[in-house]
């Protein structure tokens, strides 16, 4: 690979996500992540008596899978020529990140919310949470908008990022196909709750540290923006620690310091009731206006860690 090609694959990722998203029309490789793990479940079901074994094979498996196969197709590339296999590499981590997409998704609610549509508003915030969103009132939309930008910080950008410094994309790819795995099987559900557990807890493992690593990130990007990151950042170590998840409390906290607004509270999820803490107590529920702030937010804290990234990496390569 050409020696210029560490320097450039993280920004050009980037503003490829930024410039072009998640076309429907173009193939996705997430796409055939929950493509395989919808057609593979059965039989790892049926792999082993104890379902808990059967979900750990299953989930290293598919891991290991997209790994190899990321990796098998940027040798191939960089065989035909180095700068084929950086371009693979950034196609592929531009596949990984979705700034843009949730950018969009959250606008849409955003829009549909703004035409006092909410039967819309609820399809629209449907596609980005795991919520039961039929019932949602118009601040339980808003709310569970402004949650999903928080959250999928850590998911869509914090994380692929991270692992893509290490691992390049074939890194970046298993960690997707960890994400995608705890997102269709890590339920607490009757069906889930032990094929699903080593799904879940790999991603928590996965997602330790980036989740951490993005309160400064956001916090600095609030400062920026509302001059509210003191507040960011005590609101994230005063209750991140609150949500039932190991990881996704820490952004979530830092997005409602840094907006000022209340998260957390009852939700449904596939029909059964959850009490989720309060983060941000004090302030009031979130409004639509939110909405695009936090989506701001987001923009500025994802440009950032970019940047932070691009930085360690780009020092490290010259020092070492």
């Amino acid at each position: 690979m050409e020696p210029f090609s560490h320097i450039v694959i993280l920004p050009a990722a980037f503003v490829i996500d930024l410039l072009v998203g998640d076309p429907r029309a173009l193939p996705h490789p997430v796409r055939w992540m929950g493509a395989a793990i919808s057609s593979t479940e059965k039989a790892f079901r049926s792999l082993a008596s104890n379902l808990f074994v059967g979900g750990l094979v299953f989930a290293v498996t598919l891991t290991l899978a997209a790994y190899l196969a990321a990796w098998g197709l940027v040798r191939v590339a960089d065989a035909v020529h180095p700068i084929c296999g950086t371009a693979v590499q950034v196609i592929l981590i531009a596949y990984a990140v979705s700034v843009r997409s949730l950018w969009d998704a959250a606008g849409e609610v955003w829009k549909a919310l703004n035409r006092n549509d909410l039967q819309e508003a609820r399809q629209k915030v449907a596609m980005i949470v795991g919520r039961d969103t039929a019932g949602l009132e118009r601040s339980g939309v808003v709310r569970a908008a402004v949650e999903s930008v928080a959250e999928n910080f850590v998911d869509g950008v914090v994380s692929p990022v991270f692992y893509a410094a290490i691992g390049g994309a074939p890194l970046a790819m298993a960690y997707k196909m960890v994400n995608t795995l705890d997102s269709m099987v890590g339920y607490r559900d009757g069906r889930y709750l032990l094929f699903g557990r080593a799904s879940a807890r790999i991603d928590d493992a996965a997602n330790f540290l980036p989740a951490r690593f993005s309160v400064p990130v956001i916090a600095a990007a609030a400062q920026w923006l509302f001059r509210s990151g003191k507040r960011a950042l005590k609101v994230a170590a005063g209750q991140g620690r609150r949500h039932s998840s190991p990881n996704s409390g820490f952004p979530e906290a830092a997005f409602a310091g840094a907006l000022k607004v209340r998260l957390g509270g009852t939700d449904t999820y596939r029909g059964t009731r959850i009490d989720k803490p309060v983060i941000g107590t004090g302030h009031p529920e979130p409004e639509a206006a939110h909405i695009p702030k936090a989506c701001s937010l987001l923009l500025l804290s994802s440009a950032l860690w970019i940047l932070l990234i691009w930085g360690v990496q780009t020092i490290t390569r010259i020092v070492f």
